[in-house]
């Protein structure tokens, strides 16, 4: 049997995505992290009665996370894709979401786990992760709208799913601000057709100028002049990409609106 030995530790900036049942004292979590990206990560213990863990490993709570794994000499199999949890603690943030807000931050929350590979770091995606889960916390119904439609923009961005708005992906020619567009997951940017959902060429060169400004809140402005043509554009697209199964979240909440 190969001689097995500890991997230095490792200090991340994390949220906690998702958690499973392991044993009856621990968890499997799925974490998002600001320099490794999203990891599967075991919580020994953390379900027993005075766990220190128990009251941090909490969705929507910043949390800095001290990971270890093991490592195998040469000739041995890879090393496990799950990491240890050495210790976690609070790391500052808004309170917890509550409310429709506790349902639109799940909805992020399952977008990272479908949409996201293991190992793969996006750090502007951790940063507008941080900066969406207060917006959604607001009164304004408009600004959670347009807070989530800028963090699935920046989601597509980050996993190189989105073209250039303000270009015909086909012909490469700059839209019109007084034409309209539709936005498809393969075929891009192109003129719309019948009573397919459409964009304004002017709604897309905004949305495209806010993305390369590179600020979230200029998305987000940028958002709030297209809303409900938006909300379905970007529907289309995901469920493209994260395949036939619905989204768990929203099917949750038209569940809710029907009772």
């Amino acid at each position: 049997m190969a001689t097995r030995m500890a991997r230095p530790s490792a200090t991340l900036q994390s949220f906690v995505l998702h958690r499973y049942d392991w044993s009856e004292s621990s968890l499997i979590l799925d974490l998002f992290t600001h320099e490794q990206g999203r990891l599967a990560v075991a919580a020994k213990g953390a379900k027993r009665p005075h766990s220190q863990l128990r009251a941090v490993l909490l969705p929507f709570q910043r949390l800095q996370v001290t990971l270890a794994r093991a490592r195998t000499l040469e000739g041995d199999a890879a090393p496990p894709e799950v990491q240890t949890l050495r210790a976690a603690e609070w790391a500052g943030g808004a309170a917890m979401l509550t409310g429709a807000a506790l349902f639109a931050g799940f909805h992020c929350n399952e977008l990272l786990m479908k949409m996201l590979a293991r190992h793969d770091p996006h750090p502007r995606l951790f940063d507008a992760y941080v900066q969406t889960l207060p917006a959604l916390a607001s009164r304004d119904d408009a600004r959670v709208q347009a807070a989530l439609r800028a963090f699935e923009l920046t989601l597509l961005q980050e996993t190189g799913l989105l073209p250039d708005l303000s270009l015909e992906t086909l012909t490469q020619q700059p839209v019109r601000s007084d034409l309209r567009y539709a936005l498809h997951a393969e075929a891009g940017v192109g003129a719309a057709r019948g009573d397919e959902v459409a964009l304004s060429g002017e709604a897309l060169v905004g949305l495209q100028a806010a993305r390369e400004h590179g600020s979230l809140a200029a998305l987000e402005h940028a958002c709030l002049r297209c809303l409900p043509e938006l909300k379905l554009t970007l529907r289309g697209m995901i469920q493209h990409h994260v395949g036939s199964i619905p989204l768990r979240t929203r099917q949750v909440m038209l569940g809710l609106q029907d009772l």
